[in-house]
């Protein structure tokens, strides 16, 4: 079961990541609703804002919507809401709580993603035994307040080359980008303010969709991953 819905992380995808202060006023649901209909199958509840009542209200919805849909269902930081819900699996940042008290905490069956900047944290994350990493920001991003500066193609490069976990990369990538980021070999992709700021969701989510769909099409021979 585990090592399927790592399988979409290895694969062309589109990784949504919601942030209600820049959905135009529309409630986490709605846009994960509209992220859903659009065909996104890997969805990360990111809330810095709201209270643990709130948060676990809107991810016990969020969970039944994203089973409905064959979605994978991430959480950020909050491992007692994830294993509340029965999410999937969580992301942590290199600040949060130690990977290896998250897998005790949790169990071998959730999915545990480590957001990483450098080589050095990489191979850490391969280590610690990370299921998959965050490989960014490539581009500078202001939709966290306390993200790092831009790591740009360079760590993108290592990854590419190096990993031997699933990544996202992520940071800064838009439509009008996404390829720059395709063509050095990254697969699945991390979108946070492009969806949930566009005025169609659903549209916008679709036409990324077909993006990346076409770009494995022509280069299905290709040997970067994910």
């Amino acid at each position: 079961m585990k090592a399927e819905k790592l399988r979409l992380l290895k694969e062309y995808n589109l990784y949504c990541i919601t942030a209600e202060n820049l959905s135009r006023g529309r409630s986490n649901i709605e846009v994960v609703e509209k992220m859903l209909k659009s065909g996104v199958k890997i969805i990360q509840y990111r809330e810095k804002k709201k209270t643990l009542r709130e948060k676990l209200l809107e991810c016990e919805k969020i969970r039944q919507m994203t089973l409905d849909y064959g979605c994978i269902f991430i959480i950020n930081d909050n491992i007692e809401i994830a294993k509340m819900v029965l999410a999937d699996g969580v992301h942590i940042g290199q600040d949060d709580y130690p990977l290896e008290r998250v897998r005790d905490f949790l169990g071998e069956e959730y999915i545990i993603g480590l957001s990483t900047h450098s080589r050095e944290q990489l191979y850490d994350a391969h280590k610690i035994g990370a299921d998959y990493i965050g490989v960014g920001p490539i581009f500078k991003t202001f939709t966290k307040e306390d993200v790092c500066d831009p790591v740009g193609f360079e760590y993108l490069d290592i990854a590419v080359k190096e990993s031997k976990l699933p990544f996202v990369t992520i940071g800064g990538i838009k439509e009008n980008n996404v390829e720059n980021v395709l063509k050095r070999g990254a697969k699945c992709i991390a979108m946070v303010s492009e969806i949930v700021g566009a005025e169609d969701i659903e549209g916008k989510g679709r036409a990324i969709l077909d993006k990346l769909n076409n770009w494995r099409d022509k280069n299905e021979n290709s040997n970067g991953l994910c």
